[in-house]
């Protein structure tokens, strides 16, 4: 599509100099002449000429329009996908970014005028020779304007560009603060927050406002000298085209064919310094298009394995979080059959999160490997792995879209039945029926009107969905009630009949009723390990009372079912 907008932008400006050749022939014969017949003659041929003219820029702006679409269309998905990946980026490489919208500002300037004029701007010395034609003066006036020209984009260059990228950098952090305050808005309004971060964001988005203004300034500046020195130009080259005339040196048609091909041949430089800013806002969102796809790995093409069996081994495992240095766990060690709970337990900040997104495959081992059914993780592929491991996270994240959508994990095209499947497995499929429109409900994210409960049983629907091999439910009872509790724990059981393996993050003992082995962590590293029972006496001090209290809620589920 480049290619053909290049030949356009040929026949665009064949047709401009064609013509004002013709308007040298009405000057020069027509006016001599008096001949009605050539004025209509002429009149009519350049009519037909300036209408090709402009079906055909018409038809390379309709070109480069859609080079700006399939520019986009190309890389949305790619850029989409590593936003996704962003947390797995050390910090240095994983700067924020607005990726997304840097694709609009190349799109922008691909689709725009201001693109054609570049291409344009190759002409500019065809129609500066042809000026030379008619006469050395007539060429010269045109090159030293054209020069001028020229000097006046590289100062807007080199004097604009840095204050350009400070006001770009200046909106995008208070663009980033109002997200932040948006995201936290239940602290800011309950805790006296409000009138500060007001005026904090006021005070960023002022400084952003002056630097923006700033930056205006100067290129607003650029723009009208060059505008005004280029009507001053044509009226000089009209002035030295007169002075010619009377000299007798060129004709009245030469003086203004030369006035009319300067315009032409200055079009160009005109409009791409006028429309600098954007010139300059698309390529900085190239080059940091460029450093950001380079930061992000990509998945390699990987042969498609078969559904595991629910065995997990892990062996020395230790995971080194990006950006860091020190590992946050070290060394370990343990299995987990089909039909086996595991549970790990520990006080907070002891590595379980940690550990959760290392056997998720989203953070790599720094050492060790993690096999699952036999295969280390990381030959599975991504979609296919998410798949095999159903996964509750602690902060539970809901999505835009309805209960069903968000069950069957956003899926353009639920299959109800495998959805109201998980929803029964994970014992909240009452609990949906009574919302107001069922499984049809519509969620805002995390924005929704769902107590935290609710949002945490459709989360633990969402890893049932699909029957994975694997659960990892990382405090899967935080936000629930009693009620809630025994429904995972149900839900847990069944897992376990079904030849599943479980893995429990958690420092809750309702949670870890249905585990036979018991996994406790200290400073990132495995402190006891082996039957729930044998574990709890060796390392709690309160060991009795909670196996009191997992004794009772045994009984108390048994009686139940």
């Amino acid at each position: 599509m480049i290619a053909a907008a290049f030949v356009f932008s040929i026949f665009v400006n064949l047709l401009m100099l064609t013509g004002s050749l013709f308007m040298l022939q009405v000057y020069d014969r027509v006016l001599a002449s008096r001949s009605m017949e050539t004025l209509t003659a002429l009149f009519l041929l350049v009519s037909g000429l300036f209408l090709l003219m402009g079906v055909i820029d018409y038809a390379r702006g309709r070109l480069m329009g859609r080079v700006g679409a399939r520019f986009q269309t190309a890389l949305d998905a790619r850029v989409f996908e590593a936003a996704l990946r962003r947390t797995q980026i050390p910090a240095e490489r994983a700067a924020p970014t607005s990726a997304l919208r840097d694709i609009d500002a190349v799109q922008a300037l691909l689709s725009s005028p201001v693109l054609l004029a570049l291409m344009d701007l190759p002409w500019t010395p065809l129609f500066v020779a042809a000026i030379f034609i008619f006469h050395p003066l007539l060429g010269a006036t045109a090159v030293v304007g054209g020069l001028v020209l020229v000097a006046i984009g590289i100062a807007n260059q080199m004097l604009t560009a840095r204050k350009v990228r400070e006001a770009q950098s200046a909106q995008a952090q208070a663009h980033h603060f109002a997200e932040h305050a948006r995201s936290g808005a239940e602290v800011v309004m309950t805790q006296g927050m409000r009138r500060a971060i007001l005026q904090r964001w006021l005070s960023l988005r002022t400084e952003a406002l002056r630097q923006s203004l700033a930056a205006a300034d100067w290129t607003g500046s650029f723009t009208t000298t060059t505008r005004t020195f280029r009507l001053y130009l044509q009226s000089t080259m009209l002035a030295v085209g007169a002075y010619l005339v009377l000299k007798n040196q060129i004709t009245a048609g030469a003086m203004v064919a030369s006035s009319i091909m300067l315009g032409r041949a200055l079009a160009p430089v005109e409009q791409a310094i006028g429309q600098w800013p954007m010139i300059q806002k698309a390529r900085a969102a190239w080059v940091s298009l460029g450093r950001y796809l380079a930061a992000t790995p990509i998945f390699p093409k990987l042969t498609r394995l078969p559904v595991p069996e629910a065995r997990l081994d892990v062996r020395g495992l230790s995971v080194v979080a990006p950006g860091r240095r020190a590992p946050l766990i070290t060394n370990i060690s343990f299995s987990v059959m089909p039909g086996q709970a595991l549970a790990v337990i520990g006080a907070s900040g002891m590595g379980k999160s940690t550990l959760a997104r290392a056997l998720l495959g989203y953070w790599p081992p720094a050492s060790g490997e993690i096999r699952l059914g036999g295969a280390t993780l990381d030959q599975y592929e991504p979609e296919d792995l998410g798949r095999h491991i159903g996964y509750l996270p602690q902060q539970v994240t809901l999505f835009t879209g309805t209960v069903a959508e968000n069950i069957a994990r956003m899926a353009t095209s639920p299959d109800s039945e495998a959805v109201i499947e998980a929803a029964r497995r994970a014992n909240a499929h009452e609990m949906i029926l009574k919302l107001p429109e069922g499984y049809g409900t519509r969620l805002d994210g995390n924005g929704s009107r769902l107590s935290g409960g609710q949002c945490q049983r459709i989360a633990l629907a969402r890893a049932l969905y699909g029957n994975p091999q694997l659960l990892l439910l990382d405090e899967p009872n935080s936000a629930l009630d009693s009620e809630g509790s025994e429904a995972l724990n149900r839900a847990v059981v069944q897992a376990k009949q079904e030849g599943r393996a479980v893995i429990i993050m958690t420092h809750r003992p309702m949670a870890i009723v249905a585990c036979d082995v018991l996994l406790v962590m200290e400073g990132g590293q495995i402190k006891a390990a082996g039957p729930r029972d044998e574990v709890l006496s060796k390392v709690l001090q309160n060991a009795s009372v909670v196996q009191a209290t997992v004794q009772a809620a045994s009984r108390a589920q048994g009686g139940a079912e």
